[in-house]
Parts: C-alpha cells; sequence; structure tokens
C-alpha cells in the first residue's frame, strides 16, 4: 500500500471518528470580544431544568431598518442559544405581524394588545419621500395554556435612538428568561416577599399595581410587626411610603432580621406634605423612628425638598381663554425625574424614574458595608430645608438657572455587607434577648428617599388604578415598576438571572464623515477584491503545478 492510499485512509478515518464522536459530546465555544453568545449562569440553569416544552413567537421581523434588523438579529441568535441550552423544551418562530389579510392582521394586533405588545410606527424618509411603516417590538411566550407578552425594545428614552436600541440588545436574554422564568416556576419553589402593613395611610389600590406585578414572581405575605416574635420565612421585606411611627420594640424586628441576612427594601419619606395654605403646601419635617436604624447601616435621610429642572409637570389654570379657564400643564420642580443611575444590574439600561417631594440623602461611613449609589438627581438643583412653603405660584415663575446649583444629589443607595445590631451595646428585656444577634451573616438593604416612587395612580373615570410609573398627565411611562422588580429580584437571588442585566456590547458606529469621503473606495475594494484574491490565487497555482510537472 503506497503512502498516499495510507494517508487518504487515516484521513477518512479520522473524519469518522470524528463524526462518530460529535453524536454524543456537543460543545460551543463563543469567540466575541464581548461574549454576545455565551449565557449567564442564572439562565442556563433556568433552561436546563425547564419541566415542559416552552414556544416563542416572536413579532419583530419583517422589512426593518438595519437598526431594528439587528435588534431582530440578536433575539434570534438569543434563542438559538436557548435551544441549545434547553434542547426540545424551547421552540420558536418568527412571525410578521403585517402579513396576511386586513382581518386576520386586526385580531393578530388586538391579541398581542391584550398582552402589552402595543404596535410602533417608524418614520423615515426614504428619497425625500416620508415612508410610513408598522412593527411589533416583542414577543409572546407560551407554556402549558399560559401566555405572557415580552416587550423587546427597551433602553432608556433619553438616549439616541441607535443607543436605545443598542440598549434593548442587551437586554434580550434577561427579558426572554424572565419572561421564562414567570410562566414556569413550581408553585412550591417561588420566593416568599414579606410587605410590613399597619404604618400608611395610603389606601390599598394605590399600591395595586407594585403588588400584582410581585405576584406574578413571588409568594406575597403581610408582616405585622405588632405581632410577637421575630420576622421570619420571608426572603425580602418591602417597607412601603410608611408615614406612622415605628415602635422601638419594630425596630428591633427590622434590625434583627437584616442583621440574621434578611433583605429590606425601604421607600421612606423625608417629608411631610399635608397642611394646605392660600399661598400653597406646607412641607413638613418627617420622623417615623427609623433614623438611627438608618444611620447605623450608613445611610440618612435628611428633611428637605428638592427643586430639580428635570422634573414632571402638573396641569394648571394659568388664565382665561375667552370664557373658559385656560389649564396648561406646567413643570413642577418639586417632582424631579431621576435619570442618572449607578453602576448595578438593578438600574443598568434603565428609564427615567418619576418621584415626588424628594428628600436628599448621605452615605456614613461604616466598616463593613458596601455602598453603591443607584438613583439621582440632575446637577440643576436647589435645595430647601424644611419647614418650608411649596408656592403654587412657584409653578408660573421661569426659574432662573443661577439659583439651581445645588448638584447632583443621592436619592437611592443600595447597602451590602456584615451590618451590626444598633441594639448591640443596650441592656436589652429579657424577652427580646433570646436569639439575639449582634452581627451575624451578609444582608442587603435598599433606602429610597421618597415613597411615593412605590405609589401609583388612579383613573378617578374608570375607578382603576394605572400602572405603576404612569403619569396621567404627561401620558408617560416611567420605569419605577421595573426598578422596584429588578431591585427585589437582586436582592433575593443577586448571581440569578438579574445578572443578565450585566451583559455589555459595545456600540461601534462608522465615521459618518470618512464614510461619506470614502464610500466608491471601500466598494471597490469590498467588489473587487474578492476577484483580485481569486485571481493571484489562481495565478500562484498555476506557477507551482507548471513547475512541478514542466
Amino acid at each position: 500500500m503506497s503512502s498516499a492510499t495510507k494517508r487518504f485512509l487515516t484521513f477518512g478515518l479520522g473524519l469518522l471518528l470524528i463524526n462518530a464522536l460529535s453524536a454524543f459530546i456537543y460543545t460551543r465555544v463563543d469567540l466575541t470580544e464581548d461574549k454576545r453568545y455565551t449565557l449567564s449562569g442564572g439562565t442556563q440553569q433556568l433552561l436546563g431544568t425547564l419541566p415542559a416544552r416552552v414556544h416563542v413567537d416572536v413579532f419583530l421581523t419583517g422589512k426593518l431598518p438595519p437598526g431594528f434588523k439587528r435588534l431582530e438579529t440578536a433575539v434570534r441568535e438569543t434563542l438559538d442559544e436557548f435551544e441549545a441550552e434547553a434542547g426540545s423544551n424551547i421552540s420558536f418562530r418568527f412571525i410578521d405581524p403585517i402579513a396576511g389579510t386586513s382581518e386576520a392582521q386586526l385580531q393578530l394586533l388586538e391579541r398581542l394588545a391584550k398582552l402589552g405588545l402595543q404596535p410602533t410606527n417608524l418614520f423615515a424618509n426614504q428619497g425625500g419621500t416620508r415612508t410610513e411603516q408598522l412593527i411589533v417590538p416583542g414577543a409572546v411566550i407560551s407554556y402549558e395554556g399560559k401566555e405572557a407578552g415580552v416587550l423587546l425594545l427597551k433602553g432608556n428614552k433619553a438616549a439616541s435612538p441607535a443607543e436605545q436600541l443598542n440598549q434593548s440588545y442587551e437586554g434580550v436574554e434577561y427579558q426572554l428568561a424572565a419572561a421564562i422564568r414567570r410562566l414556569t416556576q413550581p408553585e412550591g419553589s417561588r420566593k416568599r416577599v414579606g410587605l410590613v402593613f399597619g404604618h400608611t395611610q395610603v389606601p390599598p389600590e394605590r399600591f395595586s399595581d407594585l403588588l400584582a406585578s410581585i405576584q406574578e414572581q413571588y409568594d406575597l405575605f403581610f408582616v405585622d410587626l405588632k405581632k410577637p416574635g421575630p420576622v421570619e420565612g420571608v426572603d425580602a421585606l418591602l417597607v412601603l411610603k410608611p408615614d406612622q411611627p415605628f415602635a422601638e420594640n419594630e425596630v428591633f424586628k427590622l434590625d434583627q432580621y437584616v442583621v440574621k441576612g434578611g433583605k429590606a427594601l425601604f421607600f421612606v419619606d423625608g417629608t411631610r406634605v399635608d397642611s394646605v395654605s392660600v399661598q400653597g403646601s406646607y412641607a413638613q419635617p418627617l420622623s417615623i423612628g427609623l433614623d438611627d436604624l438608618f444611620f447605623n447601616w450608613g445611610a440618612r435621610i435628611n428633611r428637605n425638598v428638592i427643586k430639580d429642572l428635570a422634573c414632571g409637570v402638573i396641569p394648571l389654570n394659568v388664565g382665561t381663554l375667552g370664557d373658559k379657564p385656560n389649564v396648561q400643564l406646567v413643570p413642577w420642580r418639586f417632582y424631579p425625574v431621576l435619570n442618572s443611575f449607578g453602576d448595578s444590574p438593578i438600574t443598568r439600561n434603565m428609564d427615567a424614574v418619576a418621584s415626588r417631594f424628594l428628600s436628599t440623602m448621605d452615605t456614613v461611613r461604616t466598616k463593613g458595608i458596601q455602598k453603591t449609589v443607584l438613583l439621582k438627581t440632575s446637577p440643576y438643583t436647589t435645595v430647601l430645608n424644611l419647614p418650608a412653603l411649596i408656592a403654587y405660584n412657584e409653578a408660573r415663575q421661569q426659574p432662573d438657572p443661577a439659583t439651581y446649583t445645588g448638584g447632583v444629589k443621592m436619592a437611592g443607595v443600595l447597602l451590602e455587607g456584615e451590618f451590626t445590631s444598633l441594639f448591640a451595646n443596650q441592656l436589652l428585656p429579657d424577652s427580646l434577648k433570646q436569639g439575639f444577634r449582634a452581627k451575624s451573616q451578609a444582608g442587603k438593604v435598599l433606602i429610597c428617599s421618597d415613597g411615593d416612587m412605590m405609589v401609583n395612580d388612579v383613573d378617578y373615570k374608570r375607578k382603576a388604578p394605572l400602572p405603576l410609573g404612569y403619569d396621567r398627565f404627561s401620558q408617560k411611562q416611567f420605569a419605577n415598576k421595573e426598578f422596584a422588580l429588578n431591585a427585589i429580584d437582586y436582592m433575593i437571588d443577586p448571581k440569578g438571572l438579574i445578572m443578565a442585566r450585566t451583559r455589555e456590547v459595545p456600540l461601534r458606529p462608522l465615521d459618518t464623515i470618512k464614510l461619506g469621503q470614502e464610500r466608491t473606495w471601500w466598494q471597490a475594494i469590498n467588489v473587487l477584491g474578492p476577484l483580485g484574491l481569486l485571481a493571484v490565487g489562481g495565478l500562484v497555482w498555476q506557477f507551482f503545478r507548471r513547475r512541478r510537472y514542466a
């Protein structure tokens, strides 16, 4: 047998062996710099333990502009990775929502609207002609007769369209995985969230949207601190807009819950705005007995109120229009809009958060506690010390930017680490000594200086609650609910699905000036370059062939 024949047989046997092994060994290698084809650990765990088949219908497809085409490609690639991880338990398809008859389109769009997926009109100028295109940037996930809508176009609306699309690109994995988790979670495996009640006069319907959203993912329980015994059996504890003081034994229970490794979220006002005069409302200090506890943890809510040029609006009668009052939407600088965030999975690529009568916060040095600022105001602020008059006439006046030089103020902070008890060096009664811990395993605390962040508005005509973060005056949807749900998710499972929000895909825009100047050159390179390489390769091959066989 000749050496050439041996080499041929060896090569053939090697291919057969590799092909046989590939049926038993499966591997994929992500060679991209930003690891865009690598799923987070939490997503892999979720997909690897799916109890039954999940199907995904994606409606972001068809004849799309380049930016949305890139987002469609990201969704397709992500679902390919989901399928590679989950096998036959994941299936998907892409559906053009504007294909088919008009009646079928209408029925589909009505179905998607009920799932929270509203169509979006895209406007563009092509060849001097204005064009309009209807798209649905969303997907529907189905599991055992249940459905959930997933909005794929997310991100901060203050960013440029290209940046917002890139933020949506980065969030595809989390949006899809979070919806799959909501649908597939078994009843017995859901985490437990406790809500402290009895300390607020806000009616229950003003918290209804947040609580309903929490119940989609977690089991919700009410916690009464007045009952005997410690706070136990909940994975996270919510304290929403308290306006009634906490007794010392209630503060002790909150302290021990955190010291024993609990996770607590506080949305607390530093200001009470409830007394009304002819000139306006009076803002007064609000103390509910948590100041020492917060200070011991490393944070402080100050007794003041912030005015911010980046703010929401209120309707105001600015005069008359004929014989009718002229009501206009005017900026109300006591309603800051928070659009500056810290570096955290909770706030990454998040839209702005609305607040009302916000107070400033400070952090204090606390050993063993890591502090992450989550929410910040704009740099154009001024601070009023309390008590202060919040004059109605304030909205009529044109603000002087020279007086808004207070700088960026903190409105929310995350504290992580080993907390020391506020009661560590105090004499405790015998009833509290049992089970007391001065310092223990790591816990987490989130504190925001505005309770209204978690209060939804109400549609008084329909007598129905509005989504949390929706401003009925400006008809804008802010990210208050997303902030709360992200925070709870991070508190309960910091290494889980929330880590998918840390994905970063850098935007690499082309130099438009060079592109215009060198377009012809690069077009020629791309068209003629491959042909030239083929010609050179052919000539080299012929040269060596003739040299060998001449």
